[in-house]
């Protein structure tokens, strides 16, 4: 995909690592480009089932590159948009919409959660600021014991601005937010668990995100993303549109190719085979 970005897809699962091991996967202009890229060529890739997201090296992400903050020590006067008009990872017009209803680098992270498919990030050593962000954007989160966890935007006098006040009021209360984003405090994942940001500690939690990713790739397509479009519907619509959901997308299913290969496999006990 890029230099910042390696996707592996093998059997419906795709293995996406971010490679800038060396910098802990800090988020520089490229990688916030080939998260994008990627994730965007993950909305469309034929016959996959699911994702795992994870970083090489000795982290995760560690948010946003240093050179960024550099950058915003000599930016240049903000125009009308509330923006520079110097490097677009620093701070060039952000309250405009470049991706329907997120700007770029909010889709960094937004676009997880908009993949079709199940995504699972298996998060290592830290995920902080930005990286906590790209994390929450996945279906679960799986991590190390001691990873270090953090809202960290505070520290450099900013607040949280890639859909992670969006995507964390879905996990956790609104005073658990408010005390992790007005401190910075770093956490371990071991809290991050009891609270309802991690999903699961794993010893290798890219090895647990796999085996997953995996059985989730063996179930009926058709009714995986059905649920994922399902359960990202409901903090948008009112109770009675979230029954209605659930009966339209139980009808598309029933009686449909894959769904009888499901049932027929489990009769005959064998795995099934089923078709995109």
């Amino acid at each position: 995909m890029s230099e910042r970005i390696r996707v592996e897809i093998e059997d419906g699962v795709a293995d996406v690592t971010l490679t800038r091991g060396d910098k802990m996967n800090a988020l520089d202009g490229q990688m916030f480009k080939a998260l994008v890229e990627t994730g965007e060529r993950l909305k469309t890739e034929k016959g996959l089932r699911a994702v795992v997201l994870s970083g090489e090296g000795r982290a995760f992400c560690a948010g946003l590159d240093m050179g960024n903050f550099a950058a915003m020590g000599n930016a240049k006067p903000k125009d009308e948009s509330g923006g520079s008009k110097g490097d677009p990872t620093v701070d060039a017009g952000l309250a405009k919409r470049t991706r329907g209803i997120v700007n770029d680098p909010q889709y960094a992270a937004w676009v997880w959660h908009e993949v079709p498919v199940p995504v699972i990030a298996a998060v290592h050593g830290v995920a902080f600021g930005g990286g906590f962000q790209v994390m929450l954007g996945a279906d679960m989160r799986y991590a190390a014991p001691e990873t270090k966890l953090c809202v960290m935007e505070i520290k450099w006098g900013l607040v949280p601005d890639m859909a992670g006040t969006e995507l964390m009021r879905h996990l956790v209360g609104d005073d658990v937010i408010r005390e992790l984003s007005y401190t910075g405090r770093i956490f371990l994942s071991e809290e991050g668990r009891d609270l309802g940001l991690i999903t699961r500690i794993c010893d290798d939690p890219k090895a647990a995100a796999m085996e997953t990713a995996r059985e989730i790739a063996s179930k009926n397509p058709d009714a995986i993303r059905a649920m994922k479009r399902m359960y990202n519907a409901l903090p948008n619509i009112d109770v009675a549109a979230r029954f209605m959901n659930e009966s339209v997308e139980q009808a598309k299913l029933i009686g449909s190719p894959n769904q009888i290969e499901a049932v027929m496999s489990q009769m005959e006990k064998r795995p099934a085979t089923f078709k995109d």
